[in-house]
């Protein structure tokens, strides 16, 4: 079990993450004193995309190649249509990913970040949702898909939007406490 205080979670993105979905895990998760860090493909600061446009950026403190599971209890994986796109199509995002899931920590995504959950071969006779566009990949995925705010399956954590911003969070920190999860393979 760990505590929220002493969590260090990693949030996995690039240029196009839905603002919203990064920002309010990242700054909710602070707030209650877990160490939260941003991986993405290069070390450029990443650009949001905010409703509409582009938004900020944020900066990114480590590569996905320096990203070390064991540094981490949770991995965090924002939605927007654009960042999973992207992360999908990269082996390394794709293996770290299937490290997280392998390993029996938290991992938790939102929105169109389910994307790289069926990437990684990980939703396959699990429970998930996402976002409603993407939910014919998930049940092809081999996903029993449900349309909630938030639907957990031994650890990994799936949301539909960002109106679900607050429930996911929640779920995020009671995952952390509960520590590792024993998980079928998928």
């Amino acid at each position: 079990m760990v505590a929220i205080t002493s969590a260090r979670v990693l949030i996995l993105a690039t240029d196009g993450y839905e603002r919203s979905e990064l920002r309010v895990p990242y700054d909710k998760l602070r707030q209650q004193g877990a160490k939260v860090k941003i991986a993405s493909l290069a070390t450029d600061p990443i650009k949001s995309w905010d409703k509409t446009d582009w938004g900020d950026t944020i900066d990114v403190d480590l590569t996905v190649e320096q990203v070390s599971i064991d540094d981490f209890d949770c991995l965090v994986i924002p939605g927007g249509q654009i960042n999973p796109d992207l992360l999908r199509k990269e082996d390394t995002a794709v293996d770290l990913v299937k490290q997280f899931v392998s390993s029996g920590k938290v991992v938790a995504a939102i929105c169109h970040g389910p994307w790289l959950l069926v990437e990684a071969n990980a939703l396959k006779g699990r429970d998930a949702t996402s976002f409603s566009s993407i939910r014919t990949d998930l049940i092809n995925a081999g996903a029993n898909w449900q349309d909630k705010e938030v639907v957990t399956d031994e650890g990994i954590i799936t949301s539909r939007s960002p109106d679900d911003l607050d429930a996911f969070v929640a779920k995020i920190v009671e995952e952390i406490g509960e520590g590792r999860h024993q998980r079928h393979a998928a």
